[in-house]
């Protein structure tokens, strides 16, 4: 019995009969060509003959589309890689394909790109060389755009409750916005940026790109510095359907009381030194040195009398340790010779400690270690 055999539809020849094609697989009158005819008319690879590349001049961002990418590209020739590579087709029915490119930079805005390809088709290793001229043009994206306008949606108000800000409280709060924008940029969104910081006397006003990022950011500040926030919204226009566009202020107060005030509660048992202020108001008794928590319906605000800071304490020399409750030293002000509680925190053999002076009282302060 004769084997089954087909024939080109081109020339004529006889060719061996062929299975069905699988989904996905050429079908239609190239399939049954013979190979001779199906290499004719092949190409193995379908390039542009030019691609034009729009890039940012701020960011470097590359506009596909109606849209803009990050790219994260070291320089053009890196852009005009990624965009070859974005643009050029190979044969549906190559496999085994490698391909390498040799950019030749012609000048500054031209990147000619040599590209070489190989893949096996029926069985046949074929190549094939292509130059695609990139031409590099600049422009201002979106983002950048707007950055440069000073357009912003959201302003985040970093203040104290009855008291300056601390200069470490200013960086912190700055850190913390500066931080998470990043993240947010570098989890792709490009519409998040900080458009401008505003250092005023009461503390630093942030202007953010859309009130979603304002609002996170002011979360995490009051999450990481604790006290809360407030939200004031302003109509500033309407969008091209009709609908109100507000302009949000998030007015951020950190708590009364900051880590390293000495406080007196006043309730009998001496001053504080605060330690923390998530919630309600923590800290060590300056004379005992047992740790202190404000009560829950107080929460970080109780009622209490400023003395001073840590860093109002000096280092002072140990006279004599009269016992486990008594400690003599010497007053940072006056040298004088006096006999204070002697807190846990003070070291039964240590020669100096820092004491804090306040209307003649004389209380011994914890160390940075504690």
């Amino acid at each position: 019995m004769s084997e089954s055999r087909e024939f080109c539809p081109r020339c004529g020849d006889p060719v061996p009969a062929r299975r069905a094609p699988l989904p996905g697989e050429p079908s239609g009158r190239d399939a049954l060509l013979c190979d001779d005819c199906y290499f004719a008319d092949f190409e193995l690879v379908d390039a542009p003959d030019r691609i034009e590349v729009l890039v940012c001049s701020g960011c470097g961002a590359v506009r596909r589309g109606d849209s803009w990418r990050d790219v994260g590209a070291r320089d053009y020739t890196d852009v005009a890689v990624d965009e070859v590579a974005e643009a050029l087709g190979v044969h549906v029915e190559a496999s085994d394909v490698e391909w390498g490119v040799e950019p030749e930079q012609v000048d500054e805005n031209t990147v000619r790109m040599h590209c070489h390809f190989s893949g096996v088709v029926r069985g046949t290793l074929r190549s094939a060389e292509v130059t695609v001229p990139v031409k590099i043009s600049r422009g201002t994206c979106d983002r950048c755009g707007r950055i440069a306008g000073g357009y912003y949606a959201g302003v985040v108000q970093v203040r104290a409750d009855d008291r300056d800000l601390r200069p470490a409280e200013r960086a912190e709060a700055l850190s913390i916005a500066e931080s998470y924008v990043a993240d947010q940029e570098a989890d792709g969104d490009r519409e998040a940026f900080i458009t401008e910081v505003n250092e005023t006397e009461d503390g630093p006003d942030i202007k953010l790109s859309s009130n979603r990022l304002a609002q996170n950011v002011a979360t995490r500040i009051t999450e990481e510095l604790g006290g809360s926030f407030e939200s004031y919204p302003t109509l500033v226009t309407e969008d091209g359907d009709g609908n109100e566009v507000y302009r949000v202020t998030f007015a951020v107060r950190l708590p009364r009381y900051a880590p390293g005030e000495i406080l007196d509660p006043e309730d009998g048992d001496g001053p504080v030194l605060v330690t923390g202020v998530s919630g309600r108001l923590q800290g060590v008794r300056l004379a005992t040195g047992e740790a202190y928590a404000s009560a829950f319906d107080e929460g970080d605000a109780p009622e209490a009398t400023r003395l001073g800071t840590r860093e109002d304490a000096a280092e002072t020399t140990v006279v004599t340790v009269e016992d486990e409750n008594a400690i003599q030293v010497l007053d940072p002000e006056t040298y004088e010779a006096k006999t204070v509680p002697n807190p846990s925190f003070v070291d039964a053999d240590a020669d100096t400690v820092l004491a804090f002076e306040h209307e003649g009282a004389v209380h011994l302060v914890p160390d940075d270690a504690e």
